[in-house]
């Protein structure tokens, strides 16, 4: 029996409407940029797994370490105990981390972090006596599939049947460039009213809405903002963080920095899963009280498990070494010089890039969902490429690791694409 026969009697898979969908395919094996199926195909990973797999699969650097840490030492409750591996991680974490950043605290992914981030933020004001209840966040932004992190995304494909169930939330367009001004006016509203708790967004990049991009400098300006109103911005880097736009965060690309950072995808570079939410010293001294009231009482059973810290520690490594920020920067050129090329083709739209991400709108209107967006993954499955398209958005995260040759293949089944779907 296949891997998807047996497959198909027990399992629900996520994001699947599986009366409609086909059977799951079945992978065997993954190393560097290559997953490879039961028949012996290969494919490139040109989105590494959700943006994760940054260094490439099963990279030895990170199997290695997390092998040494698993005979050391492997699971232990983390609230009145530590250890070395947490430590060092939160360490070695800091000294990357945009200046304003002091405390981290652990979850499970990254859901969970954006969950933590709005409970951190709202018990930040009760326990200063303020009532501040109200949340703020960018329309068509996604952040996770928990209850406070659902409630500030704002996809309806994802929170439909939820939205009754929702935390008081208020959308705001965000910033282009060419709409900074009015949309900072439109925030100031909500901030004028005092009931603003928290501010939460993705800087730069919107990953699950197809990759839009947001404006540096307007951001700045909705950050300054809330700060002046009291107000805290949580940066949601559980996407961008890690590289990906070019800087280790792209919070580091503003001018105004946010008070909690959420964290995961990269963070562990794919080995095991882990949240971080990390925050100021003003935020942390919110809680610190004689008051047992105002602790912080949230908790993950695997809060700082040793074996993801172990890998976080090997993937922050590699993500400063020269190597790596050299490949950084090789892909960076090379997605600019395809779209040089690409952007004006007939059946292109339009285009966008922040450091290694790049996205391609078809002209062709595409549900998000359904047999037409599944025709164009496998279309790229059948040429020897995972890519998971946005509807009508083809997006390429690669691999830290991709070489120009895996970068050219990628781009020219993206060339048979806009031929084969671009009317």
């Amino acid at each position: 029996m296949s891997l998807s026969d047996r497959d198909s009697k027990h399992l629900w898979h996520p994001l699947t409407q599986h009366k409609l969908a086909g059977p799951a395919f079945p992978i065997t094996r993954a190393s560097g940029v290559y997953l490879w199926d039961e028949a012996g195909n290969s494919y490139i990973d040109a989105i590494s797994s959700w943006y994760i797999s940054m260094y490439g699969h099963c990279n030895p650097m990170i199997t290695s370490a997390v092998a040494e840490q698993m005979l050391r030492m492997d699971q232990i409750v983390f609230s009145g105990f530590t250890h070395e591996p947490a430590i060092a991680m939160s360490e070695k974490l800091m000294a990357l981390l945009p200046e304003n950043q002091q405390k981290v605290f652990f979850s499970d992914n990254g859901s969970t972090s954006i969950e933590v981030a709005v409970k951190m933020a709202l018990q930040y004001h009760f326990n200063r006596a303020e009532k501040r209840d109200l949340l703020l966040a960018f329309e068509n932004g996604f952040h996770g599939d928990t209850f406070g992190a659902m409630s500030v995304s704002g996809l309806d494909v994802y929170n439909g049947p939820f939205s009754d169930f929702s935390m008081e939330v208020k959308r705001i367009t965000p910033p282009n460039g060419s709409n900074n001004e009015q949309v900072l006016k439109d925030l100031k509203k909500y901030l004028a009213t005092g009931g603003v708790a928290a501010f939460v967004f993705e800087p730069l990049v919107q990953g699950a809405a197809a990759m839009q991009l947001n404006d540096a400098a307007g951001l700045s300006s909705m950050i300054a903002a809330c700060h002046a109103a009291g107000t805290l911005c949580i940066a949601d880097e559980v996407m961008t963080g890690f590289g990906k736009t070019g800087t280790h965060f792209a919070s580091e690309q503003l001018s105004e920095l946010p008070d909690i950072i959420c964290l995961s995808k990269a963070l562990t570079a794919g080995l095991l899963p882990m949240g971080l939410t990390t925050c100021t010293q003003a935020v942390y001294d919110a809680f610190y009280s004689d008051q047992l009231a105002d602790g912080f009482f949230h908790g993950h059973t695997y809060s700082a498990n040793p074996l993801a810290c172990a890998a976080a520690i090997a993937a922050m490594d590699l993500l400063v070494s020269e190597e790596i920020q050299q490949n950084i920067q090789k892909i960076i050129d090379s997605h600019r010089e395809f779209d040089a090329e690409i952007k004006t083709h007939d059946a292109v739209a339009s285009t966008r890039q922040c450091g290694v991400i790049y996205a391609i709108d078809l002209k062709k209107d595409i549900p998000r969902y359904g047999k037409e967006r599944d025709a164009i993954l496998q279309f790229f499955m059948d040429r020897g490429v995972y890519l998971r398209p946005l509807g009508n958005t083809i997006y390429i995260v690669p691999p830290f690791v991709t070489q120009q040759e895996e970068l050219q293949k990628i781009y020219e089944v993206l060339r048979e694409a806009l031929v084969a779907f671009g009317a």
